[in-house]
């Protein structure tokens, strides 16, 4: 928790520093007018950084021309004012100043070229104004109307300026593709995001050498580090500064510097779990360039930085030696900005240090660093550093069980997050809020803060994924506890319209944890009625928590009455087991399943996993007289094939039906349609791109079309345009892709092996989305073969699931592992031999699986679960 808050402050700082702070206005064809002098004296004062001087002969330019009927140069001098009251931190006085220069330009009717560029300007430094005092849709709109003046007056630069302002407005709302996709065709660049590294450079030399394109290629940089896009944020950044090394701009150099520096801290971070870490080195040598020659602002910001990357990397001896200059440093600061966010993430660093042996850092002397940054902020008028200062203050008294002071700052936190509807910000001190809550015993409360932030969540999801799950909001350290958090509290009460509300919770961070794994906030699910689905079916929701797993249940409504016969009955389990246990035995588990000759020593892991997973509930399962368990699994759990669990006597594919899906919100409630059956039928069998070969595929390809009419595509037939233009003109609602294929974790992970390449999960479902547009019938069902779950990827399923839900296939038939081709082909053959007989007798697909498992298991060839467990149903499973 208290590493990503520092990450979120890092995030603040570097898009503090990367604002670009207007110039002077000015006009290009000054003439001799009175006041010409006094004005000039009061720029070579603001030049020299003496600002209240310049203030002074600023405002008295504005009141000689006011004399001389000059209205122009009049807003220009305000303007001007309010740039430096900016500089001196007197922000109302800023903004009358800047507010009376626009009205009284407003006010000259005529269209004069003077009139429009000096309005321009106005809303240029009104627009800095606005995003320096937290108020970042205002200050788009402003930038908005700037850029369409400039663009009127056909000033290119000042055009891109402009569009670089918007872009860092947007940042400030969390917006960062909406900022990509303003800046790349701005630098008349490609969409990033799709173009391959090698291909961007010659395209980032040809972009001109201007002090306004490397603070655009700066912001753009940032922006594509915070979604997550590494290497084209590198070439980016490193164009940057070889513009401002090229044009010799210090303080440009100076601020890329330590965007390069935050990008390779990024990537530290998220490799950390990793068996090849990144060294920090890089990291640290561009914050110490930084240091070494920046302004006292900046130098600031990258002691703040370094000192967070030297206790996160465990270099304590150096962090205890750069404190005190840092401490030092930042009390000299003048109030802004940048310089409160450097006070809350040293609050944040020094938090982590004073929990280190031998620490001499106080609670008290954070405190007193907070609520410094907490009376800056408000004096400032800025209401966003203003609520995190506050909910890091509260979170020091959380630290030290002050619980009454930590509820009363933290209520004013999400309070002022909420007035500014900042959700970035609100829903982490929702959370906090939450704890203290619970800490107290007000569980009610506790359970109102927390609902809160998991609903703040759902609102900026589409943000949320848009970056990489562990940089701007760290999926597995912030949003997955939250949720985790919540339903903990949610089933302790073992109500029935709380386990309703955790089946939701559950069902939420499954959407959540999809839009991050695609990076986009596509998948939109509406509740299905189970009830609608499949009456004789059950919904087990296992739920991994800290100290227990629990398990939500819900089961036909045994009662008769009319009034109830569309309800669910809610029921709540629970086994005390911590979370570590359950992923070890996970990770043993699946290790042994994957071998096809040691049933004897998997066989007690299974017991042990029906246990955990099936044994409380299974006495009610009996009574209910449910025929198919449908199960929405959680985290490591997706790894496990649930058919199977073993009760001591038989598998569980041996009573039940089984499917799977991400959550009911994803589910289409339809059977497979009445219809006459068909397939298009994709087979390799030969070895590619380093995939061994598959021999049986032939024999299974084979097998199908006895059983089914088919399309097929085999071996040199069997590419990626091919297969577009196969499915793109079948008529058939099945597809079989029998090949190589991984499920990952990571999007670009996972993909499906063609002739030509691989088809990664994107691209898949976007060829497969075709037959929802091409033709009158749905692809109800997707069946791949022979892939596997990535080793060594605990959450390697995410990527089956993506398949799965973006596909547009109702269903999906899927391998958790590559099991020896000659079962494939058998157990493939059974299951469309069902399949015909489902489609005549109404039986369901998850039966269908079933009866094919139950033929193989029988085989005495193939007994062990390596053989038949793996196959998985997800979706719609009647």
């Amino acid at each position: 928790m208290k590493r990503i808050k520092r990450f979120v402050v890092l995030m603040a700082i570097a898009l503090l520093l990367s604002m670009t702070s207007p110039g002077l206005a000015q006009m290009t064809n000054i003439a001799q007018v009175p006041g010409l002098s006094v004005e000039q004296q009061a720029r070579n004062s603001y030049a020299k950084g003496q600002f209240t001087e310049a203030a002074q002969l600023f405002q008295q330019a504005a009141q000689v021309y006011q004399a001389a009927n000059n209205p122009i140069h009049q807003a220009l001098s305000l303007s001007n004012l309010s740039l430096c009251y900016q500089q001196l931190g007197r922000w109302d006085d800023a903004h009358r100043a800047i507010t009376e220069s626009i009205a009284l330009l407003n006010t000259i009717k005529e269209a004069k070229l003077d009139k429009s560029l000096a309005l321009a300007q106005a809303l240029d430094i009104q627009g800095g104004l606005q995003l320096a005092r937290g108020q970042g849709e205002a200050a788009l709109k402003s930038w908005e109307a700037a850029t369409s003046i400039y663009t009127q007056l056909n000033k290119p630069n000042r055009v891109l300026t402009s569009q670089t302002n918007q872009a860092q407005a947007l940042q400030n709302l969390g917006l960062y593709k909406k900022a990509i996709s303003l800046l790349e065709p701005a630098l008349k660049l490609p969409q990033l995001s799709t173009t391959n590294p090698e291909q961007l450079k010659p395209l980032l030399e040809k972009v001109a050498a201007t002090p306004e394109t490397a603070t655009a290629l700066r912001t753009l940089g940032e922006s594509l580090r915070v979604v997550g896009n590494f290497p084209q944020a590198t070439l980016i950044l490193e164009r940057s500064l070889a513009i401002a090394n090229q044009l010799q701009l210090p303080e440009a150099i100076a601020l890329t510097q330590l965007s390069l520096g935050n990008l390779a801290r990024t990537q530290i971070s998220l490799s950390k779990d990793s068996k090849t870490p990144i060294n920090p080195q890089v990291a640290i040598n561009f914050y110490k360039q930084v240091a070494a020659s920046a302004t006292p602002d900046l130098k600031v910001q990258a002691q703040v930085n370094l000192l967070s990357l030297l206790v996160e990397t465990n270099q304590l001896d150096a962090a205890k030696a750069l404190l005190p200059q840092l401490q030092q440093n930042i009390a000299t600061l003048p109030p802004s900005r940048s310089a409160i966010a450097s006070r809350v993430n040293l609050a944040q660093t020094m938090i982590q240090m004073q929990k280190q042996p031998n620490s001499q850092i106080s609670w008290s002397e954070i405190a007193k660093l907070l609520a410094a940054g907490v009376k800056q902020a408000k004096d400032l008028g800025d209401i966003r550093i203003q609520a995190d200062a506050l909910g890091s203050l509260g979170n020091v008294y959380e630290h030290t069980q002050q619980w009454t002071e930590a509820e009363k700052l933290t209520q004013q936190a999400v309070q002022l997050g909420q007035q500014i509807n900042a959700g970035d910000i609100a829903y982490r001190w929702q959370w906090q809020l939450g704890r203290v809550m619970k800490a107290q015993g007000k569980i009610e409360s506790a359970i109102a803060a927390y609902t809160e932030a998991v609903g703040t969540i759902k609102s900026l999801r589409a943000d949320l994924a848009a970056a990489n799950p562990n940089v701007q909001f760290s999926f597995r350290e912030a949003v997955e506890p939250i949720h985790r958090q919540l339903v903990g509290l949610l089933v302790e009460s073992n109500q029935k319209d709380n386990l309703k509300a955790a089946r939701d919770v559950i069902e939420g961070l499954q959407l959540v944890e999809l839009d991050n794994f695609f990076r986009e906030g596509c998948l939109n699910g509406n509740l299905a009625q189970v009830d609608q689905v499949d009456k004789k079916a059950a919904v087990i929701y296992p739920i991994i928590l800290e100290n227990q797993l629990a398990i939500i249940a819900s089961l036909p409504n045994s009662q008769n009455k009319a009034e109830t016969k569309n309800e669910r009955d809610f029921r709540y389990y629970k086994t005390a087991i911590s979370r570590q246990e359950i992923e070890k035995l996970t990770t043993k588990l699946e290790g042994g399943l994957k071998q096809s000759t040691i049933l004897d020593l998997t066989l007690p892991l299974l017991q042990q996993m029906y246990d955990l997973v099936l044994r409380p509930e299974a006495d009610d399962l009996a009574a209910s007289q449910v025929e198919t368990l449908v199960f929405v699994l959680d985290g490591v759990l997706r790894n496990i094939p649930m058919a199977a669990l073993h009760d001591g006597q038989q598998f569980l594919v041996e009573k039940y039906s089984i499917a799977l899906t991400p959550g009911l919100q994803l589910l289409a409630p339809r059977s497979l349609k009445q219809q006459r059956l068909g397939a298009l039928v994709g087979g390799l069998s030969e070895a590619r791109s380093g995939f061994e070969a598959l021999p049986n595929v032939q024999q299974e390809v084979e097998n199908i079309k006895a059983e089914l009419p088919s399309q097929v595509l085999f071996n040199q037939n069997f590419t990626n345009s091919a297969i577009q233009g196969g499915i793109g003109g079948a008529s058939f609602p099945i597809v079989h892709l029998a090949t190589h294929g991984q499920f990952s974790s990571q999007a670009d992970d996972t993909f499906i092996l063609t002739w030509d390449g691989k088809i990664k999960v994107n691209e898949l479902s976007g060829v497969l989305k075709t037959v929802e547009i091409s033709q009158d019938n749905s692809l109800e069902l997707l069946v791949l073969s022979a892939c596997e779950t990535a080793a060594g990827d605990n959450r390697s399923a995410l990527g089956l699931a993506g398949v799965a839900v973006r596909s547009g296939a109702k269903s999906t038939v899927a391998t958790l592992w590559r099991v020896d081709d000659e079962a494939t082909a058998k157990l493939m053959s059974q299951f469309y031999e069902q399949l015909v007989k489902a489609n005549q007798t109404g039986i369901t697909k998850a039966e269908a699986l079933r009866r094919a498992q139950l033929a193989i298991l029988k085989n005495p060839d193939y007994q062990a679960p390596y053989y038949w467990a793996p196959y998985v149903l997800l979706g719609n499973w009647t």
